[in-house]
């Protein structure tokens, strides 16, 4: 089996920040610089921000992300399957994995990312983990990068101005600095497991496809999105 070591590290960018994270991301950049040269390169934006920022600042760009407004969502089987009925299976089957190794998910759901990267050197079944990287989360992590995408932001902004009276990530040059993590962290994933493949790929169903989140909206888009919280509450309703 592949040594799947790195992805503990990795998903340290993926948990709310702790008074350690400018350490963590030295060591990162460190380690990509020397294993995957190009991920380091499309990471040193973010390791940059990281070692200019106060602690406050780095909360503050973490909770934008991933939960106050969030552009994307951390958990898995909500980003490539919304609210389909597919979603509560794979969210059951992740619990059962998760479990089986005694991998510690704290109060997150058994399909948040960083948990499924701790959970990738556990695993024994190296079947199941080409599986999962394949057709799970790498075409995950490329969802979430797309809603990145300028134009995807410049909408959500616009809308979020019109009924919130909010900025989102105000002052930073070129974007949120998240999309360089994901971004860094799909190069990984595309060269360990370059040689997997598989027919079908995973079907992706946009959650609520005509919401500004997927810039399928003009200024007249009412559908609502759902808080993280809310997405948790639906998915902790599956497992019970």
């Amino acid at each position: 089996m592949k040594n799947l070591e790195h992805y503990n590290l990795l998903s340290e960018l993926f948990i709310y920040p702790k008074a350690d994270i400018f350490e963590k991301v030295i060591e990162i950049q460190n380690f990509l610089n020397k294993n995957y040269p190009e991920a380091g390169k499309e990471f040193v934006r973010f390791s940059e921000f990281i070692a200019n920022s106060t602690f406050y600042q780095i909360e503050e760009i973490f909770q934008k992300t991933f939960h106050i407004q969030a552009i994307c969502f951390l958990d898995l089987g909500y980003v490539i399957f919304a609210e389909d009925y597919k979603r509560g299976e794979f969210l059951v089957n992740m619990k059962v994995e998760q479990e089986k190794y005694n991998n510690d998910y704290e109060h997150e759901l058994a399909d948040n990312l960083p948990y499924v990267l701790r959970l990738l050197p556990l695993h024994k079944d190296e079947n199941f983990i080409n599986e999962l990287v394949v057709m799970v989360m790498i075409p995950a992590l490329e969802k979430m990068l797309s809603e990145f995408d300028a134009s995807k932001v410049k909408i959500r902004e616009k809308v979020m101005n019109k009924k919130q009276k909010v900025v989102i990530m105000e002052g930073i040059k070129d974007g949120n600095i998240y999309k360089n993590v994901i971004s860094a962290v799909l190069q990984v994933f595309k060269i360990d497991f370059a040689d997997i493949k598989f027919e079908i790929e995973a079907e992706i169903i946009p959650a609520y496809a005509k919401a500004f989140l997927h810039s399928d909206c003009t200024d007249g888009c009412t559908t609502s999105i759902p808080t993280p919280e809310e997405i948790k509450r639906r998915s902790r309703e599956i497992l019970n």
